[in-house]
């Protein structure tokens, strides 16, 4: 990696990808799909997806911040803004999506595919009752996930409540359905636990900073411990989550330090709301071409 990012290559990096999207399929007028930019790779078990992977919190309204950020997020993304959005970073290089299985998810993915839309992988993270979670697991696949990782909130409940084999059964059933299987987790302590215990994981989650307690932590020391865990699993990839901060950081600065940390099999999971800064996805996708090739 290169980590003194020049800043007129990387602006002139971010214009030619901005343009890439111009050359998009059909909505609401944007024209048919040329070859997405290029963008470094990595797989999930099987599944071969960009280092880049689109979050989609602020879809949902998933702010992270107090006040009244997360309704304005809500109210932004309709359907058609979301379709832009996952047209807009198909055309960067961007291959994966990673999404709850809500039911208007579902359906909304679902009519993306169908009316053309390129961006082909969606990475389901099912987050509810445990009681439930095999059924969620079981809606992802009919819904068309290639890949399945389940919640850290969900996953920290069971290790904290030493039942943790739970999560194994849960992983084990996204496997009955040809699915990569991974996990999620807040702490920097539960990933290499479920390694030691032989979980039947292809992949992991871990987030940037300890927001599984209240109020959530952001503590710049907090990705420290996080890009320890994540050097310390050296045979399976690992998606660093919530490396912004949850915006409260720059994203050269993010970007630049994820990816000094991270190894070539790793990645990055970062959601966009880009109501107020149209090319914050194209930022993304040349910050992730420079720094993680």
């Amino acid at each position: 990696m290169n980590e003194g990012l020049s800043r007129r290559s990387f602006l002139k990096d971010t214009a030619l990808l901005a343009g890439a999207v111009v050359a998009m399929r059909s909505v609401d007028g944007l024209a048919a799909a040329e070859t997405p930019a290029a963008m470094p790779m990595i797989r999930l078990g099987k599944v071969e997806v960009s280092r880049l992977i689109l979050g989609t919190n602020p879809f949902f309204g998933y702010a992270h911040q107090d006040g009244p950020l997360g309704d304005e997020m809500k109210q932004y993304f309709t359907d058609e803004r979301i379709m832009h959005v996952l047209d807009e970073a198909a055309a960067l290089g961007v291959t994966a999506v990673s999404a709850p299985p809500f039911p208007e998810w579902i359906r909304l993915f679902k009519k993306y595919r169908e009316s053309g839309g390129k961006l082909a992988t969606w990475i389901a993270q099912p987050h509810g009752s445990p009681k439930k979670m095999k059924e969620e697991i079981d809606s992802c696949a009919k819904g068309g996930a290639k890949a399945v990782y389940i919640q850290g909130h969900r996953v920290e409940e069971q290790f904290e409540k030493n039942t943790f084999e739970v999560v194994r059964g849960w992983l084990e059933h996204i496997k009955s359905h040809g699915m990569a299987a991974g996990m999620a987790s807040h702490r920097p302590d539960i990933h290499p636990t479920a390694e030691k215990l032989g979980f039947p994981t292809d992949f992991y989650f871990q987030c940037f900073f300890r927001v599984d307690r209240h109020p959530e932590n952001y503590a710049i020391e907090c990705r420290d411990h996080a890009v320890e865990t994540i050097r310390s699993i050296t045979t399976k990839p690992v998606i660093a989550y919530k490396i912004l901060g949850a915006a409260r950081l720059q994203p050269e600065e993010a970007f630049t330090y994820a990816f000094k940390h991270i190894t070539a099999k790793d990645g990055v999971c970062v959601g966009i709301f880009n109501k107020h800064k149209p090319g914050m996805l194209a930022e993304d996708a040349a910050l992730v071409r420079r720094a993680g090739k």
